[in-house]
């Protein structure tokens, strides 16, 4: 699986490797040499580097950067920003080296730097990198502005300046960079917006940090993709039969908002659910029927009808949200969902309507999770629960979290989920997926044109149809999400919800059979 690496648990692993005989110079080194080779093949050999440093180790990797150009016969020009003797220990000593190979360290100012841009055909971003905390002021912000106003190609070292590596955000101004090289692991800014729109293309170098420290530092964020669900993955075998791969529920709205509940059901019977069934009210049945064949029907009234229907325990999963409506109606069957008898064995998808009819009350919502958690355990913390909201919702169910500007949408989805004791979905571009036990996986798979009416409920039917297979809820979850991004990239432009459902027969078709594709029958 891909771990990220935020830039306290990157410092973290290069003191780790250190400790363990390898020295900081040594990767400062490697990381600067690998500046370079990227550097040679963004500009040609007659142009002019500007290698823009700060003082500390992002410079460091700057100043090694340029020596190898310089040895390489590239004109090579270094600004440095702030004084000389802030720079200190393996920045310093890689100072020292490039001096030494005949590149001078000139002083970063508003002269020196509108100079050496005008015959620049490369700038290599070596300001602040990964860790920086606080926003861009002065001189720094004065720099950063005039660079991307000049038209110049950068290559940035671990991250464009003024992104911060822990969230993606921008801290008051910062670069939009041709590429970026980062060392070891990618960060979270990488990923997340818009960090990821200010990066280009993202270069992962090896320089010599073992993989096992990764283990003392017990890493929970990833970049989702099969290696973090596969193995939880239940493809159908040979032996089986579709009794043994779970009965998804979807709860339709009324009768003028029934499709919504179809696409999920469409969706939860595609991603393999043995069996769905929409569970509608009357008013509802013959507008269903009319539209369904392979995912069947059955007709309750009300709360108490709902709660007749899902005793059946072969019902492990049901999702309820979509085309539902807003009003006391809903909430009273979501409570349902949640506090029939055999709940406890059930998982629950909560997505649109589901969420909002508790905007008024969100404890109320966590009152009846925590309940349902009570129960029984998803092994994740989460009881099996996952709620999808989108930015508005989220902000309806969690408003301190938004009122309190925590800045990291990572760090958002994590609190909620240990409020709630629900996996949470934060749906968007940058789609996070978090568990009361601290993993959190960020998709970057999903094309723009996923934002359609309609989308979220095969989301939210894709989650159903993997719950009811027996996957643990955040597996679950992560795959769905990266599924349904896969899907929005195989329909391609001017698609629509409707052709979701169809795309994922190839999407999961494709999945490598070492990371839970299906078995591949074999001749006789």
């Amino acid at each position: 699986m891909s771990v990220l690496l935020t830039p306290a648990e990157m410092g973290q692993a290069d003191r780790l490797t250190i400790d363990g005989g390898i020295a900081g110079i040594d990767l400062m080194t490697s990381a600067g040499r690998a500046v370079a080779d990227t550097a040679c093949r963004m500009v040609r050999h007659e142009a002019t580097v500007l290698v823009l440093a700060g003082p500390g180790n992002n410079g460091g990797d700057g100043f090694v950067a340029a020596r190898f150009l310089r040895q390489r016969g590239y004109r090579v020009a270094v600004l440095l920003l702030g004084e000389r003797e802030r720079v200190s220990g393996d920045a310093a000593f890689a100072l020292e080296r490039m001096e030494a190979g005949g590149v001078r360290a000139e002083s970063l100012d508003e002269q020196a730097l509108a100079a050496a841009l005008s015959g620049a055909g490369l700038v290599v971003d070596a300001l602040f990198g990964a860790g920086l905390d606080r926003p861009l002021s002065g001189l720094a912000e004065t720099v950063v502005r005039r660079l991307g106003d000049s038209g110049v190609p950068v290559l940035a070292v671990d991250l464009p300046s003024g992104v911060n590596g822990a969230s993606g955000q921008v801290m008051g101004c910062a670069l939009k960079a041709t590429r970026t090289i980062t060392f070891f692991r990618l960060k979270p800014g990488h990923l997340l917006l818009p960090g990821r729109l200010l990066c280009g293309p993202v270069e992962c170098v090896d320089i010599g940090i073992p993989e096992d420290v990764l283990a003392t530092i017990s890493a929970q964020t990833f970049r989702n993709g099969p290696g973090l669900w596969a193995q939880a993955h239940r493809p159908p075998q040979p032996e089986g039969h579709k009794y043994g791969r779970g009965h998804a529920v979807v709860v339709s709205g009324p009768a003028l908002s029934t499709g919504a509940a179809r696409l999920a059901a469409g969706a939860a019977l595609r991603a393999g659910a043995g069996l769905v069934t929409v569970a509608t009210p009357p008013s509802a049945a013959l507008v269903n029927a009319m539209h369904l064949t392979a995912v069947m029907i059955r007709s309750f009234k009300g709360a108490e009808g709902l709660v007749e229907l899902l005793r059946d325990p072969r019902l492990n999963a049901v999702a309820i949200g979509p085309g539902a409506g807003v009003g006391e109606k809903t909430r009273a069957l979501v409570e349902a969902c949640l506090s029939t008898p055999g709940a406890a064995q059930r998982s629950v998808v909560l997505d649109a309507d589901a969420l909002t009819v508790f905007a008024d009350d969100p404890a109320a919502l966590f009152a009846v999770l925590a309940a349902h958690a009570g129960a029984t355990d998803g092994g994740d913390g989460s009881s099996g629960v996952v709620l999808t909201p989108h930015d508005g919702e989220f902000a309806r169910l969690f408003p301190d979290l938004v009122a309190a500007q925590v800045p990291s949408k990572l760090e958002r989805a994590r609190r909620a989920a240990q409020r709630s004791g629900a996996v949470v979905i934060l749906k968007g571009a940058d789609t996070v997926i978090a568990a009361p036990d601290g993993r959190a996986a960020i998709n970057d798979n999903a094309p723009p044109w996923l934002a359609t009416a309609g989308s979220g409920d095969v989301l939210a039917g894709i989650v159903t149809g993997l719950l009811a297979q027996g996957m643990p809820a955040f597996e679950a979850a992560a795959m769905a999400v990266w599924l349904h991004g896969a899907a929005g990239t195989a329909c391609g432009v001017a698609m629509t919800a409707e052709d979701l459902e169809p795309a994922l027969r190839g999407v999961i078709a494709d999945l490598p059979r070492d990371e839970g594709g299906f078995p591949v029958p074999q001749p006789m």
